[in-house]
C-alpha cells in the first residue's frame, strides 16, 4: 500500500492506504504503486482514478482541474486546483456553468475579460472530459 493524500486549496478531501492511484499528468497519464520512484508532476484536466483495496477495482474517482503531483517511495500527495467527486458532476450542470462563464465573458473588459477567458477554456475542457466519459 501507498499513503495517497488528495487535498484542494479548501481542505483535504481525501486521505488513506491505496493500492494505486492513476493521475493526469500534463505528459500523460501515470500510476502510482508503493515504491515508486520520487518525482514531481503538474496535472491537466482529467480524472483521478484510485485502487483503495486491489489494483483491478477503481474505488473512487476525482475530477481535478489541474494542480501538481508530487511521488516518493511511500506516498503521493496531489494538491488540486480544484478536485471534486465524479459521480457529483453532470454535463447538464457544468454546461450551465459554462454558458454563464460565456455571457459573463461577452460583456466584461480589462482584466476581468482575461480571467474568464482563462475559467471558459477550463469549462470546456472539464465538459469534453465529461461528454467523453459519459459516452
Amino acid at each position: 500500500m501507498i499513503q495517497f493524500d488528495l487535498v484542494s486549496p479548501e481542505k483535504k478531501l481525501f486521505s488513506a492506504p491505496v493500492a494505486m492511484a492513476t493521475l493526469p499528468g500534463t505528459e500523460g497519464d501515470f500510476s502510482v504503486l508503493p515504491g515508486h520512484a520520487p518525482f514531481i508532476s503538474t496535472m491537466r484536466v482529467g480524472v483521478i482514478d484510485v485502487y483503495e483495496e486491489k489494483e483491478t477495482t477503481i474505488t473512487k474517482r476525482m475530477l481535478v482541474s489541474g494542480g501538481i503531483v508530487e511521488v516518493n517511495p511511500t506516498g503521493c500527495t496531489v494538491l488540486a486546483e480544484e478536485a471534486v467527486p465524479l459521480e457529483d458532476v453532470s454535463v447538464e450542470t457544468l454546461g450551465v456553468e459554462h454558458t454563464k462563464l460565456v455571457e459573463r465573458l461577452a460583456v466584461a473588459d480589462g482584466d476581468a475579460k482575461d480571467a474568464l477567458r482563462a475559467a471558459v477554456e477550463l469549462s470546456e475542457k472539464k465538459l469534453e472530459l465529461l461528454r467523453f466519459l459519459r459516452c
